[in-house]
């Protein structure tokens, strides 16, 4: 078998393992499901309305919702992470013949795969809501953008637990990430907001996903700055700017601790 051959077969190895954890903790994937629901459903029918949004709010708020959702929910490939440090499971694969770093590639599969049931749940609960987004072409390029920045959000998490190192530590890191969503477009305009804070907001990544998918949806609101009338090519650039940094640095590092 191929080098190539050996990295996919034992990536998919992991993530078989991840996968089988979904069945012993049914709850954790539920909650994980839910919670955005929630969000959306409260943001939705009990806050409502958006400073700065014209048009029908539902419109704006779900894809900013679904970016969102994106970005939060790392916390639990984190703590999985850090619990194989500390259990000694990393111990047990060192001595196995395995490709080096396919541990983590098979939790970010895994991770993956839950955060595409995540979407499916929450454009379901959308169009329940009343959202109605353009479809075609556009829709499945609008739902590769939202994969693509989890991809990229996700090895940050990955990297950020490896630096952490121990589970009681992930809240702590975690909280790094908190910026990346607030500071956002997901809920507001950046027009409404003071100048400087709109700047810091249209340059965020999330921002950047949220808008070119809005676009590609067809509830516009993008704005008139570079960022927004570039959304698309942000909304590429971005997640691979995260990969191409925060990949490298979390397989460098595991691959360290096999030494």
């Amino acid at each position: 078998m191929s080098a190539v051959g050996w990295v996919v077969a034992d990536s998919w190895t992991m993530t078989r393992r991840e996968l089988a954890h979904w069945a012993r903790q049914p709850v954790q994937v539920v909650v994980g499901l839910v919670f955005p629901v929630m969000l959306l459903l409260v943001f939705g029918y009990l806050i409502g309305g958006g400073r700065g949004v014209s048009g029908p709010y539902v419109d704006f708020l779900v894809p900013g919702m679904l970016a969102l959702t994106m970005a939060f929910g790392l916390e639990g490939t984190m703590l999985a992470v850090t619990q194989d440090l500390n259990k000694g499971v990393v111990d047990r694969f060192r001595s196995m013949p395995m490709v080096s770093g396919t541990v983590l590639v098979g939790r970010a599969v895994a991770d993956m795969l839950q955060s595409a049931v995540g979407l499916v749940v929450l454009i379901g609960v959308g169009y329940a809501m009343g959202w109605r987004p353009g479809g075609g072409a556009g829709f499945l390029a609008a739902v590769g953008l939202l994969l693509l920045f989890r991809f990229a959000m996700l090895w940050v998490g990955i990297h950020l637990a490896m630096v952490a190192g121990r589970p009681e530590l992930v809240q702590a890191v975690q909280i790094l990430v908190w910026p990346v969503g607030f500071l956002s477009n997901a809920f507001a305009v950046p027009a409404s907001m003071p100048g400087w804070l709109g700047a810091v907001v249209e340059w965020n990544p999330l921002s950047a996903t949220a808008t070119a998918v809005r676009e590609l949806w067809g509830a516009g609101a993008g704005g008139s700055s570079w960022a927004a009338e570039h959304a698309g090519v942000l909304a590429v650039g971005w997640p691979v700017v995260l990969v191409g940094l925060f990949l490298p640095l979390a397989v460098g590092r595991f691959g360290r601790l096999r030494g």
